[in-house]
């Protein structure tokens, strides 16, 4: 160890002062702060991670702080990650949707490292990050609904062309075949997320046929 003091002249005589007689310098370290701080969100997660010198990768841990964008650091939530990899997850259910957040990281030696003690590094840079927002279901049905009645005056418009393009006597058993697959189509009774999709493939493959045996 080593023996620092502090040393001053007061009124022209020399005073000396002992701050620490044992002073080591494993055991008063100050790090610099993590480097290159980034983040990638996913629908489940927000994954952070960063940089530190190898050789003391092994021996850090650290402390996350994240904040809505908006918000003062006072308020900020802190997290620490479950090992000494510098890399941390945000599950998705602690992000508000379509807000976005602010994050940056700290490190210092281990508690449980013996050799060396250190305190809290400054903060690092900050990496910015935002859940993507998630349609509500009746956005969703909504949208359905509308294809759904677009495709119900397509489909009797196609109809009406074909009808005054061809024959219809001489082919009465053609067009009753594809009256059925119209109703058959658009009488499903599946969910409506799902039928619309059904419907347009039904409508598609029963023109096909019936252009087919026209020709």
């Amino acid at each position: 160890g080593y023996r620092v003091s502090l040393q001053g002249n007061f009124f022209g005589r020399n005073h000396t002062y002992i701050t620490f007689p044992e002073y080591n310098p494993r055991k008063h370290i100050k790090l610099d702060p993590p480097l290159n701080i980034q983040s990638n969100v996913t629908a489940s997660k927000c994954q952070i991670w960063w940089s530190v010198p190898w050789y003391l990768a092994e021996i850090l841990q650290y402390e996350l702080q994240y904040k809505e964008y908006s918000m003062s650091w006072e308020i900020a939530l802190n997290k620490t990650p479950p090992s000494s990899l510098p890399q941390i997850e945000i599950e998705a259910t602690e992000l508000r949707s379509g807000i976005a957040y602010i994050a940056r990281v700290r490190c210092k030696v281990s508690e449980n490292e013996d050799s060396y003690h250190s305190q809290w590094s400054e903060w690092s840079q900050t990496t910015v990050f935002q859940r993507a927002g998630v349609p509500k279901l009746s956005e969703k049905i909504l949208n359905t609904r509308t294809m759904q009645f677009l495709f119900i005056p397509l489909s009797f418009g196609t109809l009406l062309y074909l009808f005054w393009n061809c024959k219809f006597s001489s082919r009465k058993n053609v067009w009753f075949f594809y009256f059925k697959c119209c109703f058959l189509t658009l009488g499903q009774k599946a969910s409506l997320a799902l039928t619309f999709p059904r419907q347009l493939l039904s409508f598609s493959h029963s023109i096909i046929c019936t252009m087919g045996i026209l020709r």
